[in-house]
């Protein structure tokens, strides 16, 4: 078993039009790294800086929590788990 990264339509040109792939890691920081290998470019969409941090307009849950209240890329993942990336939506 692995764990399932939920991707939202404008981000799966990266995964070839995949709406879920899967990856493995101990760590959401480990998982994104891992499933960026089979995917390359996903990251820099969810991740920026130095250190890295979620980029401000995209929301990541893992099994429905947001993880910028459960340790951010720090938050452990294990096999089942679900991870999903929500871009923020704004206008008018």
């Amino acid at each position: 078993m692995a764990i399932e990264l939920r991707v939202p339509t404008i981000l799966r040109t990266y995964t070839g039009g995949e709406k879920a792939v899967n990856g493995d890691g101990a760590t959401l920081a480990e998982f994104i790294d891992n499933v960026n290998g089979s995917h390359p470019g996903l990251k820099e969409r969810i991740v920026e800086g130095e250190p890295e941090e979620l980029r401000r307009f995209v929301n990541v849950y893992v099994n429905d929590e947001d993880v910028r209240f459960t340790g951010g890329l720090t938050t452990t993942v294990k096999d089942g788990d679900v991870v999903v990336v929500l871009p923020a939506v704004a206008g008018g």
